[in-house]
């Protein structure tokens, strides 16, 4: 079981059954992995520049701890997915 990048309409986590590592799900799950992975990059750089920015206001270190929150729930779902994908390829059946 695979834990998708993504949760359900109700916030519930996403998984896929599949052994199946190129299929089109898969491969998606990949890519938004990825751009989420780039996206926290990004966050984290703006945050960094507005943490060093001593004249940055209240509004913009609100919006840039809001911003590394959200990417930091992303960043971690993709750890949790990996883990238990690398976990599982090197247990023995």
């Amino acid at each position: 079981m695979r834990l998708l990048p993504w949760t359900g309409v109700d916030g519930k986590p996403c998984y896929l059954s599949s052994d199946d590592p190129h299929s089109p799900l898969s491969r998606l799950a990949d890519d938004i992995e990825a751009a989420q992975l780039r996206s926290a990059a990004e966050v984290l750089a703006g945050a960094r520049a507005v943490l060093a920015d001593a004249k940055a206001g209240e509004r913009a270190v609100r919006f840039a701890l809001t911003r590394s929150a959200e990417s930091l729930e992303d960043v971690l779902r993709v750890a949790v997915s990996r883990g238990a994908r690398v976990e599982a390829a090197i247990r023995p059946d």
